[in-house]
């Protein structure tokens, strides 16, 4: 169950519900970060949806309860094998987007970075990611502007609308 709003109130509600009626809900965003590149991940083909798509390092909904920090740090670990790093809330923004077969993402999220050394250790679930990927951010979002659709949409939401907030003032450009 993920905390979404129905009639204004937080209530816990199932997530292929949430997704299916375009219900504002919870989530949260992981920027692993390396200097100026940012770890992405490819989706699994088993996603419910946008399978195969690029995303952002991980993302998710905290469960009924859970603080966001705590799921992004359990996200980074059950998703890519990653723990250790030092999240930082950078913001938290809204977006809708539909994402295939008739589901909408209506979400609230906070949005994470972690600094990362050279040296990070990837433990990829097969069944949440299959590549990741650091790419510098503006060869990203060069890539993101060739070719949208191989991109999630709140992947290129966040390089659109919210780049600066999470990445600085230097992403602006």
């Amino acid at each position: 169950m993920i905390p979404a709003w129905v009639n204004g109130e937080l209530t816990p509600v199932e997530k292929l519900e949430a997704h299916r009626k375009g219900l504002p809900h919870k989530a949260i965003s992981v920027f692993v970060m390396e200097g100026d590149k940012v770890l992405i991940q490819r989706r699994a083909l088993g996603k419910y949806h946008t399978p195969g798509f690029w995303a952002n390092t991980c993302c998710t909904h905290p469960d009924w309860g859970e603080s966001a920090q705590d799921c992004a740090t359990r996200r980074l670990r059950e998703e890519l094998g990653i723990t250790g790093l030092t999240l930082t809330h950078r913001d938290r923004v809204e977006y809708r987007a539909d994402v295939g077969n008739g589901l909408v993402e209506h979400e609230i999220v906070d949005i994470f970075t972690a600094p990362a050394g050279p040296d990070l250790k990837l433990d990829l679930n097969p069944d949440e990611v299959m590549d990741a990927r650091w790419i510098a951010l503006p060869d990203l979002m060069r890539e993101v502007e060739e070719n949208a659709g191989a991109y999630t949409p709140w992947l290129r939401i966040y390089l659109a609308r919210h780049r600066e907030s999470i990445f600085g003032e230097d992403a602006a450009v």
